[in-house]
């Protein structure tokens, strides 16, 4: 939806200064997230390695010498640990507030959630501030952070808002590409902060790049309240608190429906989730694992690698719009995912920088799989379900961001001693699923996607 420049309401009265779209949103937050991403869990790395005595040196030797040092190995524990908590505490709130908040944008309109969960992240960099300024802090202030954001829809309550109002304004022969173009948004947002979270932090430590994610999340959230152009049509009051709003995203799966596209979306539902599962997970594990032996990686050729995996939204979406030529969505997304299993397979074994950069070099195309995928799901219900349907989509991603830190974050430091990439080469193989899930479904019902109700226009 292109930005109009007149001054006017929106349909529920609003004064705003200008009809903006939703991506500038999605653009500032990700761009926000992934500058304290890395940072975050580089200074969890620090700050234990300091408070175990574990400094520069000892790391540089451990490197060189390619040698298990046991502080090491504690240091990557507690890292990786404590990103778990971050985790799970973020999880078991945002799993009531953003299935609630999604399902009752469809009633009040899309601006409420964007303002909510944007003023939610800034509230998370406030508390990152405060714990970074002040190193005598507990680190256990970071979790609560992570709670406080989940309170008000987090990340994936912004993300449920966010496709559902491209959903709202896009018909079905274009709503797979106008979502890549979101998923776009999200990885220029990254690649562009991995590169400057790398540089800023060795040149001026952890605090400057956290002040600049704040001021970012005030730009957003004040574009989420005046200049954001609701795409709900008729927008109406509705109560927040109500079981209701539980239930229609229950409704989505059990309800009967033409062609059975339940049955579907339960199965395209079952596929995201392992992609996401795989996708963060390995995300989780790739900073410690990059820091330390035998890699050793420095924060400038981590933001380096992170730029890298971004791009790959970029390339995706180019890629997507060019196969689109030749081949179905569900084929375009069957080879994403091959993409992604080499790359996996490469992390799995990388022991030098190259072999790092080549894995991520293979994940070019690893992200058409998922804007393929959200659109197939948009074009099974109707358009009054939109918000509810990427309400439940935030929940599959909310589950898989669980079971992907409790899995890998697990797993990580457990098979340190045997094989330290293990959990990359899990992670291809746990990709199988969806790539068989896709083929069978495209293969058995390759039109069942396009029911009448999902023309919208």
């Amino acid at each position: 939806m292109e930005g109009r420049t007149i001054p006017q309401k929106d349909p529920r009265g609003t004064a705003m200064l200008w009809r903006g779209p939703v991506e500038p949103i999605i653009f500032l937050a990700n761009f926000a997230l992934v500058l304290q991403g890395p940072l975050t869990t580089q200074y969890l790395w620090h700050r234990f390695s300091s408070d175990l005595g574990y400094n520069g040196t000892r790391h540089r030797d451990s490197c060189s010498n390619r040698t298990v040092d046991p502080i090491m190995q504690e240091v990557e524990t507690l890292t990786s640990h404590w990103t778990l908590y971050m985790n799970l505490g973020g999880f078991l709130v945002g799993l009531f507030t953003f299935t609630l908040l999604g399902a009752w944008s469809d009633c009040v309109g899309r601006r409420p959630l964007l303002v909510l969960a944007s003023f939610g992240l800034l509230l998370q960099a406030v508390v990152s501030i405060f714990v970074v300024q002040l190193e005598h802090v507990h680190v256990g202030y970071l979790v609560l952070g992570r709670i406080i954001c989940a309170l008000f829809g987090d990340f994936s309550g912004l993300l449920a808002a966010g496709f559902a109002s491209v959903a709202d304004v896009s018909s079905s022969r274009t709503r797979t590409i106008r979502i890549a173009v979101l998923e776009a948004c999200i990885g220029i947002g990254g690649m562009l902060a991995s590169l400057l979270g790398g540089y800023w932090l060795r040149a001026q430590g952890y605090a400057n790049p956290f002040w600049l994610a704040l001021a970012l999340l005030i730009v957003m959230t004040l574009y989420s309240a005046f200049c954001f152009g609701e795409t709900v049509k008729e927008p109406r009051p509705s109560r927040l608190f109500t079981l209701r709003h539980h239930r229609s995203i229950i409704q989505l799966y059990l309800n009967p429906a033409p062609k059975k596209s339940r049955k579907h979306l339960a199965l395209y539902s079952l596929a995201i989730f392992v992609v996401i599962t795989v996708h963060f997970g390995a995300q989780d594990i790739q900073t410690v694992y990059e820091l330390s032996a035998p890699l050793c990686w420095d924060s400038r050729l981590i933001g380096y690698g992170s730029a890298v995996q971004h791009l790959s939204y970029l390339t995706s979406l180019l890629g997507l719009r060019l196969l689109q030529c030749f081949l179905a969505d569900a084929w375009v997304a069957e080879i994403g995912l091959a993409f992604n299993i080499l790359g996996m397979v490469v992390f799995a074994f990388a022991t030098v920088t190259p072999l790092m950069f080549t894995g991520y070099g293979l994940l070019f195309l690893s992200l058409v799989i998922t804007p393929v995928m959200r659109a197939k799901l948009s074009k099974l219900v109707s358009e009054s379900e939109h918000g509810a349907l990427f309400s439940a989509v935030a929940c599959v991603n909310a589950v898989a961001m669980l079971m992907a830190s409790g899995i890998f974050n697990s797993l990580y430091p457990a098979t340190l001693n045997f094989m330290k990439g293990f959990p990359f080469l899990l992670g291809a193989g746990l990709l199988l699923i969806p790539a068989v899930l896709i083929g069978v479904l495209e293969k058995t019902y390759p039109h069942s996607e396009f029911q009448q109700f999902s023309q919208s226009p």
